[in-house]
Parts: C-alpha cells; structure tokens; sequence
C-alpha cells in the first residue's frame, strides 16, 4: 500500500524533526528513523492498530511521545496526523473520521 500525508501532517512531521534536531544533534533524525519503522508497521498491518473514530486508526511511535493518525482509502494509507501526544487532542479532532 502506498503512503500519503496530508499537507498539516507533513508540517507536524517536518516540525518535529526540526525541534528535536535544535535539542540535541541528530536526535530529530533518531525521530524520523522511529516514524519511518512505524510507517512499515502499518504498511504491513493496516488494521492492527486501534480505531479512534469510524475510520482513524492510531499508532504509537516507540521512543517518542507521537502518534500516526491514519485511515485507509482503497490501495493507500493516508496519514492525517503526526500528533504530538503532549498537546491537546482537540487540534487534531478534525481530522478524525
């Protein structure tokens, strides 16, 4: 299945990497690396992963405090959220289906 981000999950994700690159040196790419195995854990098992709406499903990085908010849409997997888990949740309500 193909991967897609809308644009606001593409500035979370870009934002993110950014933030934790100004923390500690390459500590943002250490977080790109963790979004991108969790990508393939969803490529592999779209449906493993908890439904948060009708169609939203979520996953959880593994050594950041983020989560992938995705559904899926025939052959492609559409990311809508790369959520900080430390904001509110309302700025991501309505991307939830």
């Amino acid at each position: 299945m193909r991967i897609r981000l809308v644009h606001p999950a593409e500035i979370e994700l870009k934002e993110a990497i950014e933030y934790y690159n100004s923390q500690v040196p390459d500590l943002g790419n250490e977080f790109y690396k963790e979004f991108d195995k969790a990508l393939k854990r969803i490529q592999q098992f779209p449906d493993a992963w908890p439904k948060i709406g009708e169609h939203t499903r979520r996953c959880l990085l593994k050594k950041f405090p983020y989560e992938i908010l995705y559904v899926l849409e025939k052959n492609i997997i559409l990311i809508l959220a790369v959520a900080n888990m430390h904001r509110d949740p309302k700025n991501y309500k309505d991307r939830i289906s």
